[in-house]
């Protein structure tokens, strides 16, 4: 499955990423924040990662930008499970931080998981992401003013998290999911 953006293409990795990958996540900034199990740090760590198989309702996609001297890996977005819930994840590279390119690819990804048959999609927040809220809150998601537990590996501890949420099936005039993508109402 691939995804184009106005400047975006989301795509899955290849073995011929493994190396730049690598580099990008290794960042502190990027393992301290990401909510999920430890991120491969190792060519070999991700070239299992990108050999797993993959539930097709729950993608994952690594951001490329379009751009004529050729593309440019700017981060990673994926859906996952996590208890009962659909929950997106995402990190977005150094240097590419602050361009809004995370909402374009939330936008994208919940695109995806609505053509993919989701109703609800949450992400989990560590309140020390000021800049993960901003893109939260500018894509439709709502603070459920729930908290979950979510063990931090690169922290080596479990952190509080609060969960936001966005209802996909929503079609009400004025919802945050309609204004912050665009989409249009089913039917």
């Amino acid at each position: 499955m691939f995804v184009r953006t106005e400047r975006l293409f989301l795509r899955p990795g290849w073995p011929e990423d493994v190396d730049e990958l690598v580099d990008a996540i290794s960042d502190e900034a990027i393992q301290r924040n990401v909510g999920v199990s430890a991120l491969p740090r190792t060519a070999q760590a991700m070239h299992d990662y990108l050999s797993l198989d993959r539930d097709p309702r729950l993608p994952h996609f690594f951001m490329y930008l379009r751009s004529p001297g050729g593309p440019r890996l700017v981060g990673g977005i994926g859906l996952g499970r996590f208890e009962d819930d659909v929950e997106m994840g995402y990190w977005i590279a150094p240097g590419y931080r602050g361009m809004g390119y995370a909402r374009e690819a939330v936008r994208a990804l919940l695109d995806q998981a609505r053509a993919l048959g989701h109703r609800r999609v949450v992400a989990s927040y560590f309140e020390n992401s000021v800049a993960m809220r901003r893109v939260l809150d500018a894509t439709g998601f709502i603070d459920s003013g729930e908290y979950r537990e979510r063990f931090s590996h690169a922290r080596g501890a479990p952190l509080r998290a609060r969960i936001f949420a966005v209802e996909l099936d929503r079609c009400d005039v004025g919802h945050p999911i309609q204004e912050a993508t665009g989409a249009a109402c089913p039917g």
